[in-house]
């Protein structure tokens, strides 16, 4: 082939990349001249001529080898959908692997997958989200929604998104309105090479983890129907192109102020029937405490004056069913806090109460968290925290407490060393994710907390040591140090697990679909 030719050749090649045919039909259409109509009948082709049958719905199906990373779906997303500055409903990731000799990039445009058991729905506290029982599109109500931001925990591809503007969540719900009318969605109708379609997807298959996407959460969580292919084999290393990006997530400060409050409310009364050292400025310190807890819980939604909402998901949501331990919590102390006046058999029966609905409550703040399946999250690692934090908190409270009122609760004292003790030494202990040869969320979570979390780290261990140990060793030992060292206890302890719960969010990972090269 001479010089001239291969010249046209690769010219040729040139002219028919994704954006040029597009062009090209598009000029065709105009002049007439193509047999394919105007308008958006031409995407017909890339939707369902059917609705589904039964046990079908519709899915987004993706070809990895058509798909050039152009975003333009990302574009034709936001603009037919209205979405404000920084809202995206579908992103653009990259997946890379294979040899050097043989390398392989993949790029994945990707949105809701509107999955067979959608986490989002099953654990919305106010029933924001249906799941159309023809479609199987799952949509999500803007006007039943309190912007409590669960689901975005719950999600394992990161779907939902929150918009700090309009106080709620929000995402892709496949453009039902234009599928309604037979037109394609926004990302589908905007991509210039036909690599979205939607499709019919059976909803008794089970989606196998092979048959998703490689470096994706594992399908069997939500059974997404959102369907890649290519006609080529995907090599066994091919990774998201962030796999081992490390950054730290939102700290979430009114949920660290509710949870470590609540903790410290419920564990002053399962304190006090343990171990005794009763005093009315405990009681009432406990109960105030928690008002405040359950008031910064407020200052997490998005629209807290739809808070009454959130009972609505008793049936399947582990946050209304914590909303709703924490309620009979809150009247019961209130109840005993002000029942000095009663006889000593009806303040233990209500002591009892009080002690095991705190604790009924602490339990189902596990479960709001085990329900994610993250696992930095899961249940035999938050249970210990939870508990041993109720437990620590709620002695530094009542000793405190006991101190003003000049008595030395030297028990109390014994029993928030020792729990200060093993809560440190359980904080210390995942480290040793460190060691480990695989990037797991559990050693990314111990990276983050060695490096970009540190500074925190360092402060929230110092508070731990000088409010859980040091203190409340010198305030027995110490002659008419017991009310300082007392205060001073529980302030560095509080601060401590206030520092501790940041980090609880900040460090844990949260699962998504593969991004671009940070």
């Amino acid at each position: 082939m001479t010089g001239l030719a291969l010249l046209r050749v690769l010219l040729d090649e040139q002219q028919e990349t994704a954006v040029e045919k597009f062009a090209r039909k598009h000029d065709l259409v105009r002049a007439g001249t193509d047999a394919v109509p105007a308008g958006t009948d031409r995407y017909r082709a890339l939707i369902p001529l059917t609705t589904p049958r039964a046990g079908q719905q519709y899915g987004f199906e993706v070809d990895l080898d058509a798909c050039t990373g152009c975003k333009a779906c990302v574009t034709g997303c936001h603009s037919m959908n209205g979405l404000d500055d920084g809202e995206l409903w579908r992103t653009v990731g990259l997946l890379s692997g294979g040899s050097a000799e043989s390398p392989v990039l993949k790029t994945v445009t990707t949105a809701c997958h509107h999955c067979v058991e959608p986490a989002c729905m099953i654990g919305c506290p106010v029933g924001a989200y249906e799941k159309h029982p023809v479609t199987g599109i799952v949509k999500h109500l803007d006007d039943q929604c309190i912007g409590c931001q669960y689901c975005i925990f719950l999600c394992p591809y990161d779907a939902p998104k929150y918009n700090p503007a309009r106080g709620i969540v929000r995402k892709c719900d496949l453009c039902s309105d234009r599928l309604a009318h037979a037109e394609a969605p926004a990302c589908v109708q905007a991509c210039p090479n036909e690599a979205i379609r939607v499709g019919l997807v059976d909803e008794k298959q089970a989606v196998e983890a092979s048959s998703f996407l490689p470096g994706a959460p594992s399908p069997e969580l939500t059974l997404p129907t959102t369907l890649y292919r290519t006609r080529g084999e995907l090599p066994r290393n091919l990774l998201p192109a962030d796999f081992y990006a490390v950054g730290p997530e939102r700290g979430h400060p009114p949920l660290a102020v509710m949870l470590v409050l609540t903790q410290l409310a419920a564990g002053a009364f399962v304190v006090e029937k343990w171990l005794g050292g009763a005093s009315a400025l405990g009681g009432w310190l406990a109960l105030a405490l928690c008002l405040v807890a359950l008031g910064a819980s407020l200052s997490h939604l998005g629209r807290p004056r739809y808070a009454f909402r959130a009972l609505i998901g008793l049936g399947s949501s582990w946050l209304s069913r914590e909303i709703l331990a924490f309620s009979i919590f809150v009247a019961l102390a209130a109840a005993y806090a002000a029942s000095f006046s009663l006889g000593a058999e009806w303040r233990a029966r209500l002591l009892t109460a009080t002690a095991a609905s705190g604790v009924a409550g602490v339990i189902t703040s596990v479960m709001v968290y085990e329900a994610t399946r993250r696992p930095t999250w899961r249940a035999l690692s938050v249970a210990p925290l939870f508990l041993l934090s109720m437990g620590l908190s709620g002695c530094a409270t009542l000793f405190a407490a006991a101190a003003c009122t000049g008595t030395l609760a030297a028990p109390i004292a014994h029993a928030w060393i020792a729990l200060a003790c093993a809560k440190l030494a359980l904080e210390v202990s995942g480290f040793r994710h460190l060691r480990s040869r695989r990037s797991t969320a559990l050693k990314q979570r111990a990276i983050l907390l060695r490096s970009g979390l540190r500074t925190l780290t360092r402060w929230r261990f110092a508070c731990g040591v000088a409010g859980g140990l040091v203190l409340p060793a010198l305030a027995l030992a110490v002659d008419g140090g017991a009310i300082p060292c007392a205060l001073g206890g529980f302030a560095l302890t509080l601060a401590g697990e206030l520092l501790e719960r940041h980090l609880f969010f900040a460090a844990a990972t949260a699962p998504r679909m593969p991004g671009a090269q940070a």
